[in-house]
């Protein structure tokens, strides 16, 4: 049998006999991760557990509670023989004993309830920010009709009291519990949290940061709700904690987000990112790849590129790369089926992200991947 490695730090617990099984575990002592082989088990804030093979890809699976709970028990059984073992230093003994092995399975699944009484459904986070501590200043989208997106669908916008955010921030501080050394930065969620004007956003901002001091502050933005905030604004954010801006791009072709119903143009997307850079804020830009299917593809690609070539982007700020992904019942597709084209394949989605990257990234820019079917918080 292969030696115990194992890393005992300030922000998790790991250790496992690689290339048989390796755990890791946040400082409250829950469950993170456990692979087994090819396998990978991950488990959610709210102990949802997806499973992964990784020679399979990169889609996580949500395993039904049965099997659940058999990757919950396995993970347990695992630290406690580890503890057992008089060979495992005194170090991760003693890590496993106060920390890990006080969560039963029953407590561990209680943490869903936990959780559903701290948060709203998170529906969706930029990668970079998988591991921010998520405070809900609002719920839904401002505009909520673009006809791919299904979000926030039955979730009208609404903006709670500060007094309501407190309690929300005090919450997520509970629950997170020790775990919060692992998180990096916070994100004001839901979608578009920064079209709210400053006079109920700052006071947002310093409940935030009276709760996780030091933490920098991120969120989503379009284009529509975000040129409307006057440049001052971005510079009072910016002074209050706000260091980086997401923006659903989707493409830089106006006649394309006419078709899927989104608002902005690329002419105001580019008086947008510039207010932003003059705040001093790093922008993330995020494109859909596929949008459109083959009828939109070279305008899509072409004034995309066109739209970014005269952007003042520079080292800190990112563009993502979406592979779209149809919803079945959703708007776009019952107007595409009423068009009589088809959508790209797979493969065609692959190779079209893969071809935008290299060309993106010859011209200086920093590029990442984002598929939204990868999202586990």
């Amino acid at each position: 049998m292969n030696d115990l490695n194992a890393q005992i730090s300030a922000t998790a617990t790991v250790f496992g006999r690689d290339p048989e099984w390796v755990l890791s575990f946040d400082r409250e002592g829950r469950l993170l991760t456990l692979v087994q082989g090819q396998e990978l088990f991950k488990r959610a804030l709210d102990s949802r557990v997806f499973r992964r093979d990784r020679r399979e890809g990169r889609r996580w699976e949500l395993l039904p509670d049965r099997e659940r709970q058999e990757v919950l028990a396995v993970a347990r059984e695992l630290a406690a023989h580890t503890a057992a073992d008089p060979a495992t230093s005194a170090g991760l003994r003693a890590r496993l004993e106060s920390e890990v092995l006080p969560w039963t399975l029953d407590r561990l699944l209680a943490e869903e309830q936990r959780f559903l009484a701290t948060y709203r459904p998170i529906a969706i986070l930029p990668p970079d920010r998988y591991l921010a501590v998520v405070l809900q200043a609002t719920e839904g989208c401002t505009w909520n009709r673009c006809t791919f997106c299904s979000f926030y669908q039955g979730r009208p916008f609404r903006l709670g009291a500060p007094e309501d955010f407190r309690r929300h921030a005090e919450a997520v501080r509970d629950l997170l519990g020790r775990d919060v050394a692992r998180r990096r930065g916070i994100f004001l969620a839901d979608g578009n949290a920064l079209a709210v004007g400053n006079r109920r956003l700052l006071p947002l901002f310093a409940l935030a940061r009276e709760h996780f001091p030091g933490q920098e502050i991120t969120g989503f933005i379009d284009v529509y709700s975000g040129s409307r905030h006057e440049p001052t604004d971005w510079r009072e954010l910016a002074a209050a904690g706000l260091t980086q801006v997401y923006i659903g791009m989707e493409t830089g072709c106006d006649e394309l987000l006419r078709w899927v119903d989104k608002p902005g143009s690329a002419v105001e997307l580019a008086a947008f990112v510039r207010e932003l850079k003059a705040a001093g804020l790093a922008v993330c830009l995020i494109l859909m790849l596929g949008v459109g299917g083959a009828a939109w593809r070279e305008r899509h690609r072409r004034e995309t590129f066109e739209t970014l070539a005269g952007l003042p982007l520079d080292h800190r700020d990112l563009l993502y790369l979406s592979p779209f992904v149809e919803e079945k019942s959703s708007a776009y597709v019952e107007r595409r089926r009423a068009e009589g084209w088809e959508p790209l394949s797979t493969e065609e989605i692959e190779a079209e992200t893969a071809a935008w990257a290299a060309d993106l990234r010859a011209r200086g820019l920093r590029v990442g991947r984002y598929d939204i079917r990868e999202f586990v918080y």
